[in-house]
């Protein structure tokens, strides 16, 4: 039996260094960028004491700010889903012209900042001099400084989160299974909700969890079309921001702490989702 040569006790030494290193790196860099804030930002809450932190979360701005915040995830994420959706199959089950168009406005929220996109949506539906928001206003509709207006722009900023998790899925399954189920006989919602949305659960489920992290906290195109009108218009972001502003640094931390353990509450439900699924 030869022992391994020296060269090549060397190549393992290097190996378990290279990989030790790069691990080290990692842990490095997640604890200098995330693990350090977030902790931080529970340590800050709770610097002057714990009254003062729970005073601003339960103040009547608090909770409105709170409950603002739920109804803009609970309304806007299952339109962006829908919509999501739609788009993905157009996009990889469908050809037509202006494709290439599509796909790529789809990723303009990536590209522009939110605070343009809540200047665009104020000059399309400011009830003054914007391009349709005369008409919303003569309907007796007022889009923009309401929750109308800020569902609008949590749905344009979470809009791409769903479509670029299914596109891949999509892409990946093919198409042969909802050829034959039209084969069959079944129609086209038969084949979607049978065929087509079953196999594309996951793509989903990590979308909307993506846009619903993405709605918590989104902050530029809110503050635009929202007015930040306190007790009316003001979500968990912008009460973080207000907070900050008037020197409450213990309270803008303990309504940061509140989203952050609401975006942990969503990672959370979906893994136990992941696991049950595994296990049937």
């Amino acid at each position: 039996m030869t022992s391994a040569s020296p060269a090549a006790a060397r190549g393992v030494s290097g190996s378990r260094t290279a990989r030790l290193s790069l691990r080290t790196f990692a842990l490095g860099y997640l604890t200098l960028l995330l693990f350090v804030p977030v902790a931080l930002v529970f340590f800050k809450a709770f610097e002057d004491g714990f009254a003062n932190a729970w005073e601003t979360v339960t103040s009547p701005q608090g909770m409105h700010a709170f409950w603002l915040t739920i109804v803009m995830v609970v309304v806007s994420v299952p339109i962006t889903t829908v919509f999501g959706i739609a788009c993905a199959i157009v996009l990889v089950r469908h050809r037509f012209r202006g494709k290439a168009l599509l796909n790529s406005a789809i990723d303009l929220p990536f590209a522009i900042s939110p605070v343009v996109v809540g200047l665009a949506l104020f000059f399309v539906y400011s009830p003054r001099n914007g391009w349709v928001g005369p008409w919303f206003a003569e309907q007796g509709i007022r889009i923009i400084f309401t929750p109308v207006g800020m569902v609008i722009a949590t749905m344009f900023v979470a809009m791409p989160f769903v479509v670029r998790e299914v596109v891949p899925v999509l892409r990946e399954i093919g198409d042969e299974q909802e050829q034959a189920a039209r084969t069959l006989g079944a129609g086209t919602w038969q084949t979607f909700w049978r065929v087509t949305l079953p196999a594309i659960r996951w793509g989903v489920t990590y979308g909307v969890v993506l846009a619903s992290a993405r709605a918590l906290g989104e902050f530029g195109a809110v503050a635009v079309v929202s007015g930040k009108i306190s007790g009316v218009t003001e979500t968990l972001p912008l009460l973080v921001h207000k907070q900050y502003e008037t020197f409450n640094i213990a309270g803008a931390y303990a309504a940061a702490l509140v989203l952050a353990i609401l975006a942990l509450a969503i990672l959370l439900a979906m893994n136990r989702v992941k696991q049950r699924e595994e296990i049937r």
